[in-house]
């Protein structure tokens, strides 16, 4: 194993109001190996983002195995600036319930080689994206 590139994504309607994820895990070249959406509840679109990262990493340990991921790097692709500037130490996280989803992270990494975060404009994101809107869709359609 070496290297997973991840594209996440959160979405909320509202804010706070009902929210899904998208997920998208590729090989080091790129390639789409994976992807994942789902409902998450209520919650705020910044929730959202930290959780998608939660739902990947837990994921991948879950699909490569705890023996594997320990020689793992893994590239987190977001375009939440917000998410990506405080999961790599550069912004304060004065929020406590994203305090709690950052240990969460932070507790995940352990497990891996390394975990990079990057930030990317929205239209490289576009599969994340639409992976997270289509489980907001899905689930509103339930509603009915």
């Amino acid at each position: 194993m070496d290297k997973i590139i991840v594209f996440t994504d959160g979405a909320s309607r509202g804010n706070p109001g009902p929210a899904a994820i998208g997920i998208v895990i590729c090989d080091a070249q790129g390639r789409a190996q994976k992807d994942y959406a789902a409902a998450i509840g209520e919650t705020t679109n910044n929730e959202a983002e930290y959780q998608a990262v939660i739902f990947a990493l837990k994921k991948i340990k879950a699909l490569v195995g705890k023996a594997k991921i320990k020689s793992a790097e893994v590239l987190i692709k977001s375009d939440s600036e917000l998410m990506v500037s405080q999961l790599s130490g550069e912004y304060k996280i004065k929020e406590p319930r994203i305090q709690n989803l950052f240990i969460q992270i932070w507790n995940l990494k352990i497990d891996y080689k390394k975990v990079d975060f990057a930030l990317i404009h929205r239209e490289q994101n576009t599969a994340a994206d639409k992976l997270a809107n289509q489980a907001l869709d899905a689930a509103s359609q339930k509603l009915f």
